[in-house]
């Protein structure tokens, strides 16, 4: 149920199960027939440029702050993890050559050697030590910190060696080192720049394809290709990569459609069918881990009865919420995690996805819901923001149908900032009943996402708290087998979808546009944490 990641209009979805593990399948979902594929056309040559548009300014550089589209996708580039996610959404070695579990309560990553960080210095078990300690330091503030909250040592064990000693089982803590949680930064640089890193005008220096140049606060950020980084079969092949923000959506298809911008991840929903048909480049869709969801925010209130929160998704028209938020590009969602976050192990999603109800739009049943729960007349705040078009487009749905159903749902529009701010700041959800989230998981395994709804966990917004929820997510974290933690998680995904602490409304692919003279470019949301830009390059 991840934060303020809320801006996409766009995950795997039911008509596309094999596409989540990196097959191609065409469909004919929403407004015309669209495919699936983790990857663009290969590049054909090097540039000595590009320029990337980010919907908005990244908030930081840090990367124990990072936990928003803009930040990552900047340092998806820049810094890198013990493993990585590849774009067909697979875990793989990254820092760390291997990982062993010897035993279920012990993690050993075996470091690779020879890795320079951007000012030269060489990577150590030091350095990494170092970078997943700060995570876990109240006083650094990282809303990743419950990610390591089993941790009850970080040990350097050899020069090349570092191990994670648990207070319990936790198989997710280590695919977790594929996402922020697992980044590495030089201890020295760290000790050495204090309040001033990942901030504008500051720097970092972690081990990626690219280093930061700058960061012109406002206007954009500039990364130069790295000459010492390590995977030469990720050897950019662009030079410079410079980031421009465009909050408006309609501006920001303008520099698309302008040559101003040459690509950019999350294309607005609102101009899918207009860019679909330009000339002037291509959308593609990817495969993507994330569905749009009304998280619950205050379980004391209206909602805080079932049978309100039964009535309200009753009400949903959803088939008409994918047209007109997600540009007819998805589909009605089943369950809180998308389909796309089961690539566990894939071939079991369809059976899992079976066993749920299909969405119902019965408005009449809904209100007799209500009734029964004595909640008509009664107020449910909705909060709402410009800071997508999405957004507002699911606000008024939503409060359609709750009015429909004899619930006083009120919109409450915040600027941006304060939307975003809803994710990380308790008070800032007081008054509040709905938001409406992204919900998308870093990883391959869908027990991420489903962490979020455990009592207390930093990503559960209302407080919502079930004994046996929680019992049978400690059940899954300690299954090492995938298909055997794939089994259990499923049985969290009924949970949750019977006692909707959190209402799911749709799902659709992850989307990029590339304009004509560029190519390469992974398509999914593995973009967040792969190196995406290094494969950039001329298309002609």
């Amino acid at each position: 149920m991840r934060t303020p990641r809320l801006l996409a209009a766009v995950a795997c979805t039911a008509a596309l199960a094999t596409a989540c593990s990196g097959a191609t399948r065409p469909t004919g979902t929403g407004t015309g027939g669209y495919a699936v594929t983790p990857l663009s056309p290969a590049a054909k040559g090097p540039l000595s440029s590009l320029t990337w548009s980010l919907y908005a300014e990244p908030y930081t550089l840090d990367y124990a702050q990072a936990f928003d589209y803009p930040p990552n996708t900047v340092l998806a580039n820049v810094c890198e993890q013990l493993l990585r996610v590849t774009p067909d959404l697979k875990i793989e070695p990254g820092l760390a050559v291997k990982w062993e579990n010897p035993q279920p309560d012990v993690w050993v990553y075996t470091l690779r050697s020879g890795v320079t960080f951007h000012d030269g210095t060489v990577m150590t078990a030091d350095d990494v030590v170092a970078s997943l300690e700060r995570q876990m330091d109240p006083a650094t503030g990282s809303p990743w910190g419950s990610a390591f909250k089993n941790v009850k040592a970080i040990e350097k064990t050899g020069p090349l060696e570092v191990t994670l000693r648990l207070t319990k089982p936790d198989v997710l803590l280590s695919e977790l080192m594929a996402a922020s949680p697992g980044t590495i930064e030089s201890a020295a640089f760290l000790a050495k720049a204090g309040k001033e890193y990942g901030v504008p005008g500051g720097k970092v220096n972690c081990t990626g394809p690219y280093a930061l140049d700058k960061w012109q606060q406002g206007e954009s950020i500039t990364l130069k290709k790295h000459p010492g980084y390590w995977d030469k079969k990720l050897t950019p092949k662009t030079d410079s990569v410079r980031f421009t923000f465009v909050e408006d959506a309609a501006a920001r298809t303008n520099t698309f459609l302008s040559g101003t911008a040459d690509g950019g991840y999350m294309v607005p929903s609102s101009s899918l069918a207009q860019l679909r048909a330009s000339s002037k480049g291509k959308v593609y869709f990817g495969p993507n881990t994330a569905a749009a969801n009304l998280a619950v925010l205050d379980f004391k209130g209206t909602l805080g009865d079932l049978r309100v929160r039964k009535a309200l998704s009753m009400a949903l028209d959803r088939e008409n919420i994918v047209k007109a938020a997600a540009g007819g590009i998805g589909v009605p969602a089943k369950a809180p995690a998308a389909r796309g976050a089961w690539a566990l192990v894939p071939e079991r999603t369809d059976g899992y996805f079976k066993e749920l109800p299909d969405p119902v739009h019965d408005v009449a049943a809904a209100k007799d819901l209500v009734d029964q729960a004595g909640a008509t007349g009664k107020k449910v705040t909705l909060v709402t923001s410009t800071l997508a078009p999405e957004i507002s487009v699911v606000a008024n749905a939503v409060q359609a149908a709750g009015r429909q159903i004899g619930l006083d749902v009120r919109l409450k529009a915040v600027a941006p900032e304060a939307y975003s701010s809803i994710f990380v700041d308790p008070n800032a959800r007081k008054g509040l009943d709905l938001v409406i989230t992204n919900g998308y998981d870093n990883t391959p395994d869908p027990l991420e996402f489903y962490q979020y709804l455990r009592t207390g966990d930093f990503g559960n917004y209302g407080n919502w708290s079930d004994p046996v929820y929680d019992a049978a997510f400690d059940r899954a974290a300690a299954a090492a087998d995938p298909g055997a933690r794939s089994d259990l998680t499923a049985e969290l995904q009924k949970i949750a979808v019977r006692e909707l602490p959190v209402i799911p409304v749709y799902e659709a692919p992850y989307s990029v546009f590339l304009g004509d003279r560029i190519t390469g470019a992974p398509t999914g949301i593995a973009q967040l944490y792969y190196p995406w830009a290094a494969t950039i390059g001329a298309a002609h």
